[in-house]
């Protein structure tokens, strides 16, 4: 039999060990070793894996055994590398995801509602669910109704209604709901059937894959990628042909006698290095790093995301917010504190209560009838602690500060929803039955004509002077809820012939640095809608003490005000459009509409149930942490401390993210161009294969794996959010981007030609293999030096790097391994030991690509006033 205390302690650890916990496992996790396979498939390894084909068919002449070996280090050091680099991503994502699905479901257990992780749950427990919850486990309800929506386990769109079965002509599982479902509307409580693996969701979970889709952002990077690797495979092409021109025809001076006796062996020879000259080529210029870019950036910035508040449930979500142009945003919580204070009572008679101590015991009781069950929020007797409900119920429970009768019972009820604006709650006691109705006055008051006063009489009400003290209080920002009841009992959601038991003013203080946000943001080019449930005068009162509404020409509305426009008037307004009042879930989903259409990057914030069709509809969505798991379902981010400054780092980390990948694409081209061209060019100045495809490898490390690795790191910097929104369909290379590309690449070029053909500088080292070692390790330390180049746009290529310590660690490990490929002796690279005056002359030609960029920068300044990405 069940009891209706719920479980005890030892009832809950018997139930746990019998029927099992309610955590599902069983999703699909990447191991490292499937990344490591997979990686197997990349392009760079393909390639390589073809230039290890080459080097093992052809064995005759001078087989080079170490670059073979070397190849295949290179291909398992290649595939661990990137392994490792995904599964660390992977898992820094997952670790988020598990933070945001984390949920605290609201049960009753040794006679005391209280809360407790889902993963706790066992059967027999008895769980109080509301409008916004997501079902724990299987349940049979017990009391109550709700609406629900399945959609997620049977794909129907349509609410299923559920209820306790007394009737048993009814569908036996109307009493019943799942696991992953949500509840859209009602109240109810049930009895725990089953958890973990043995529900219905546990079941399907291993079939179900959640895979999320990649982003705009991502679709373009990997598009970009294809287009440099079509490039790439035409270079090499064209390389591989002009080294066999420049073999067969230039170096025979065209001397048709002596090209028709050519050998087959020779020309298999040759054909042999234009294939290795081609490999090399494509080892460079395949930028197979690029899409992964962005998962890269977001692992390395997710602690600190959310030690910020920043939660990012969906890639997508943080890209966007950074090309936000305007934001529509709750006030309750998220400008303000979130923190409601009961500050008054107010009668029909106007007259003043700041304690309910001060009123007669009759009215006392009604009162406090009217806040305890007339809510969604519950006192946890074993910590003493109000959970459940939203923060404005909270503060009601706190203000009446007594727990429930048992003697009085809730009979029936209707939710508040923010399209009513108002609750009901029938209440049986001392076998009397009464309605209580509590919501915003202009709805209640439009049906009251009588009040109570202080000792229970019913008195005519003056609702004149009424709304006129209820304005004046607003305007000064308190918020003002009615409470009233009614003895016409049915229909339970009528709230006509109410009698005002009073009207209660509720402060909640304006965040300390929401003022400083507003600003932030706004300066950042984004237009800030306040959209709140309060009246006008609140919500204006407010949007100007924050700086939201700062000038004159700046627009407030209310919902009806809004409805009796058309949509193009709508969108005439929204350019200077700061408040909306009495909304509407259907409102927020129109502005959304509607601003998208004047093609504006649109962020929503929401925290409730009927949100969630705005947050589907809006570029970027951001739930609050205290909403309800309908709206964290339905949104990109999580914003856990449901803080306006929080929102503005979630906009700063998506600019950063977008900025750091711009200058990963900048130092990758670079070097991707200069040394195609080396190849392409080399055979016919008389240099066909400067650096082998061993050392090709090691760059492609550096400019890829590592170079990534350095730019992940760079911090959010607050000069990000000087700047206008990136636009919609903003070409992810722009000009900026080209110049230094180009000349950066030109000047590697040309000093790499330079190097190689100059007598001068020729004539400074030992040997050939002396000056080939040499030439290798200019071509890294450019590469490094030009590192510091494109990791800021600023003159001073120094600035804030102390606060990218990575980055610094990331070049010094780079020159470590050089030195070690140089000085250890090892072969494998095709290297030798250079003595310190050649090291010198090679550092002395390296640095030159810091001032030359400098030129570049100050060029740029005094042209175009910008040379930022």
């Amino acid at each position: 039999m069940l009891n209706s205390n719920g479980l005890t302690n030892k009832e809950v650890n018997e139930s746990r060990n019998k029927y099992g916990s309610n955590s599902i496992d069983g999703k699909n996790k990447c191991t490292f070793i499937s990344l490591f396979i997979e990686t197997l498939g990349d392009p760079i390894i393909k390639i390589l894996l073809i230039a290890l084909f080459i080097k093992v068919i052809f064995l005759f002449k001078d087989f080079d055994y170490f670059e073979t070996i070397g190849i295949v280090v290179a291909i398992l050091v290649a595939s661990l590398i990137s392994a490792v680099s995904e599964y660390g991503s992977n898992k820094a994502f997952q670790r988020m995801q598990e933070e945001s699905s984390k949920i605290n479901i609201k049960v009753k257990r040794n006679g005391n509602i209280t809360e407790i992780p889902i993963d706790d749950i066992v059967v027999g427990d008895i769980v109080l669910l509301s409008s916004g919850d997501k079902v724990p486990a299987d349940i049979t309800i017990i009391s109550g109704k709700l609406s629900v929506d399945e959609s997620s386990l049977n794909g129907e769109t349509k609410e299923a209604y559920k209820e306790k079965v007394n009737d048993i002509n009814k569908p036996m599982d109307i009493n019943k709901i799942y696991r992953g479902t949500t509840i859209y509307d009602g109240a109810a409580s049930g009895v725990v059937t089953k958890v973990g693996m043995d529900t219905l969701y546990g079941k399907m979970a291993k079939s179900l894959v959640e895979k999320e889709e990649d982003s705009p952002l991502k679709i373009r990077l990997t598009n970009l990628a294809k287009i440099i690797s079509r490039i790439g495979y035409v270079a090499a092409t064209m390389i591989a042909i002009s080294y066999l021109f420049s073999k067969i025809f230039i170096l025979n001076n065209f001397n048709f006698a002596i090209i028709s006796n050519i050998s087959f062996n020779t020309f298999i020879g040759y054909l042999l290095e234009a294939l290795t000259l081609a490999v090399s080529v494509l080892v460079m210029s395949v930028p197979e790093g690029l899409p992964m870019m962005i998962t890269l950036v977001l692992s390395t910035n997710s602690k600190k995301m959310l030690k910020d508040n920043v939660l990012v449930r969906k890639m997508v979500g943080i890209e966007t917010a950074g090309s936000l142009n305007i934001l529509f945003t709750d006030k309750t919580g998220t400008i303000t504190k979130g923190k409601m204070e009961v500050v008054k009572v107010l009668l029909g008679n106007l007259n003043e209560y700041n304690s309910k101590l001060e009123l007669s015991d009759t009215y006392q009781r009604l009162l406090e009838d009217s806040l305890i069950y007339n809510n969604e929020s519950e006192y946890d007797k074993s910590s003493g602690n109000v959970i459940g409900g939203n923060i404005t119920d909270k503060a009601l429970l706190r203000f009446a500060s007594k727990y429930k009768d048992d003697e009085i019972k809730i009979i029936d009820r209707v939710l508040f929803n923010s399209k009513n604006k108002y609750s009901t709650s029938i209440i049986e006691k001392d076998n009397k039955k009464i309605k209580l109705i509590k919501g915003a006055p202009d709805k209640v008051l439009k049906y009251a004509s009588n009040y109570l006063d202080e000792n229970g009489k019913v008195k005519i009400l003056d609702k004149d002077r009424l709304n006129n003290y209820i304005n004046n209080e607003t305007n000064n920002g308190l918020r003002a809820i009615a409470l009233s009841i009614s003895e016409s009992i049915y229909p339970v959601d009528s709230i006509r012939r109410n009698i005002l038991v009073g009207i209660i003013f509720i402060k909640d203080e304006i965040r300390e640095e929401a003022v400083d946000s507003v600003k932030l943001i706004k300066n950042a080019g984004i237009n800030i809608v306040m959209v709140t449930g309060d009246s006008l005068s609140t919500g204006v009162s407010i949007a100007k003490e924050v700086g939201i509404i700062d000038n004159e020409g700046d627009a407030s509305i209310t919902s009806n005000e809004l409805n009796k426009l058309s949509n193009e008037e709508v969108k005439k307004l929204i350019p200077r459009l700061r408040v909306v009042a009495r909304a509407l879930p259907e409102d927020k989903k129109r502005l959304v509409t509607l601003a998208k259409e004047l093609n504006l990057v649109t962020g929503m914030t929401g925290d409730g149930v009927n949100d969630s069709i705005a947050l589907k509809k809006a570029d970027v969505s951001f739930a609050m942490g205290s909403g309800t798991e309908v709206a964290k379902e339905a949104s990109d981010i999580v914003i856990t401390d449901d803080n306006i400054l929080s929102i503005s780092k979630a906009i700063l980390y998506g600019r950063t993210i977008f900025k750091n990948i711009r200058k990963f694409i900048i130092f990758q081209l670079t070097i991707n161009l200069a040394a195609t061209s080396l190849a392409l060019i080399g055979p016919f100045i008389g240099v066909p294969s400067p650096i082998t495809v061993i050392q090709m490898l090691w760059i492609n490390m550096v400019m890829d794996t590592l170079a990534g690795l350095a730019f992940s790191y760079e911090v959010p910097k607050k000069e990000y959010m000087m700047e206008v929104p990136k636009k919609r369909d903003e070409s992810i290379i722009n000009r900026y981007m080209l110049n230094e590309i180009v000349v950066s690449s030109i000047y590697l070029l040309g000093v790499s030609i330079l190097f190689l053909k100059l007598p001068i500088i020729g004539n400074m080292f030992v040997n050939k293999e002396h000056f080939m070692t040499a030439f290798f390790t200019l071509f890294i330390f450019l590469a490094v030096n030009n590192l510091f180049n494109t990791r800021t746009h600023r003159l001073n290529i120094f600035n804030h790097i102390l606060e990218n310590k990575p980055f610094i660690f990331i070049v010094i490990f780079i020159i470590l391994i050089q030195g070690f490929i140089v000085y250890s002796g090892i072969n494998i690279f095709g290297t030798t030991i250079i003595n310190i005056k050649e090291l010198i002359i090679i550092f002395l030609i390296s640095i030159s690509i810091i001032p030359v960029d400098f030129i570049r920068k100050c060029i740029l300044k005094k042209l175009r006033g910008n040379i930022g990405v």
